[in-house]
């Protein structure tokens, strides 16, 4: 297919987008962003969105190539989805779920729970991945200091990440995200990447390794061991880093052995992203707490949750007096509208069997980027399910140098041909929704090898 061209001559062309920019200037500070060199980025003013497509304040449509940060299933104002959500607008748009409840957070737990894992019966919603995490982290060691036991420590993988909170900051491995804070952290065992392989080290040779290390941390450490996290066969935020299933497989027996919880962080791997509903699925396993977030609302509206096993919520019974209570929560835990909005998201997934399609999408995804493998510059493309990742090197195996930007410039080249992608350093993520066509998967591939060809070829 060939590349799409955009007819305007600039992202702040018009006086319009440029009043916008410079008022966001003036007062706004954006997650994850420079802002001393952002003006110079070109920025983009969202105005609205249709389907699989994007608009900006000029005009320019774009196609969303990551999902909007991974989270829409189904892409933009889907009518199922939004008539789900001035219906319940109709009803009671907030009501607190502090000691109330109401129809949409009762119908959607238990939507969650036919869905998930076996064994996990209990959903205490949150308001986004951070805090879902936080929740599972403080459910593991409350559950624990129930039963008489100091347990304050966690295990976590080199390269993880599990949100911005400190609570999940301290069980995250992303030195760039994570180091400036290590002194106001909990303390934590990290053990290696299972997704970090030396050359021609195979997967399951990776996944046993890492699993000795695993063991030896728990053998030494597991009676104060709350829990061990991990997110389930992808490392999204390292750069899509995969692991063999019986890595996933081998931590739960070891958890297992050493009578210690373990997490599963389905947040940015659940919701058919990865060719299941969950990923942990593909490694038959169960988890004992399971957090889940972005597409679970398909992009429309902040909502998480942690699904926990009936154990585990049973250790929280008790009278008034004993004080057993979860004394967690959000204000806007539960959200109606957000809840309404999962609820349409989660029937349509059925009705068009999105899962299932979700794998085509995986398997042409791997099909259409086979070529760019043998690109000179391209050192991996990793990819589970639609989550992918094309890591950019020099021929030799070095990194490029940071200030080059590689990655971000590909996505730059990517934008000016119509298609929205987000760099993690230089590995360019390619996210597209679960529900996402031939023709726009088609269009986002070919521009994404353009612009890493028309890039690299700056480089080499």
């Amino acid at each position: 297919m060939p590349r799409t061209t955009v007819t305007d001559s600039g992202g702040m062309s018009d006086e319009r987008t440029q009043r916008l920019i410079a008022a966001d200037l003036r007062q706004v500070w954006h997650p994850f962003t420079q802002q001393q060199g952002w003006p110079a980025d070109d920025p983009l003013v969202i105005e609205s969105a249709q389907g699989m497509y994007l608009t900006a304040s000029d005009g320019r449509r774009y196609l969303d190539g990551v999902s909007s940060l991974w989270t829409t299933v189904h892409g933009h104002r889907v009518p199922e989805i939004d008539d789900a959500v001035r219906r319940q607008l109709d009803k009671v748009a907030h009501s607190t779920f502090l000691g109330l409840t109401h129809e949409p957070g009762i119908e959607l737990a238990a939507e969650l729970v036919a869905s998930a894992p076996a064994g996990l019966t209990r959903v205490f919603y949150a308001g986004d991945g951070s805090s879902a995490v936080e929740a599972a982290l403080k459910m593991a060691y409350q559950a624990a200091a129930q039963r008489g036991e100091n347990r304050p420590l966690y295990v976590h993988l080199e390269h993880g990440y599990h949100g911005d909170t400190l609570g999940a900051v301290s069980v995250g491995g992303i030195d760039l995200f994570h180091a400036t804070y290590r002194p106001i952290l909990l303390e934590t065992r990290q053990v290696g990447s299972p997704g970090e392989r030396a050359g021609g080290q195979s997967p399951a040779h990776r996944a046993a390794e890492v699993l000795i290390e695993l063991s030896g941390v728990l053998d030494r450490d597991g009676s104060r061991v709350a829990a061990v996290i991990v997110e389930p066969l992808v490392q999204a935020a390292a750069g899509i880093l995969t692991y063999d299933v019986s890595f996933l497989r081998g931590v739960r027996a070891a958890c297992d052995a050493a009578g210690v919880p373990l997490i599963v962080d389905e947040i940015a791997t659940g919701v058919g992203r990865t060719g299941t509903m969950w990923a942990c699925e593909q490694a038959g396993i169960s988890p004992d707490l399971m957090t889940l977030g972005k597409g679970i609302s398909a992009g429309y509206l902040p909502l998480s949750a942690v699904i926990a096993t009936e154990e585990i919520y049973q250790g929280f019974l008790g009278r008034y007096d004993q004080f057993r209570t979860l004394f967690h929560g959000h204000t806007y835990t539960a959200n109606p509208l957000a809840c309404a909005a999962s609820l349409a998201n989660l029937a349509l997934m059925r009705e068009r069997d999105t899962v299932r399609h979700a794998q085509w999408v995986g398997e042409e995804l791997g099909t259409l980027l086979k070529p760019l493998s043998d690109v000179s510059g391209v050192h991996e493309i990793r990819r589970l399910g639609t989550m992918t990742g094309i890591e950019l090197r020099s021929p030799d195996g070095s990194s490029f140098a940071p200030s080059l930007r590689t990655g971000f410039a590909v996505c730059q080249a990517a934008r000016a041909g119509g298609v929205i992608l987000r760099p993690l350093g230089d590995v360019v993520v390619l996210m597209p929704p679960p529900a996402i066509e031939y023709d726009d998967l088609s269009l986002l591939v070919d521009v994404a090898t353009e612009s890493v060809r028309e890039v690299l070829a700056t480089r080499l």
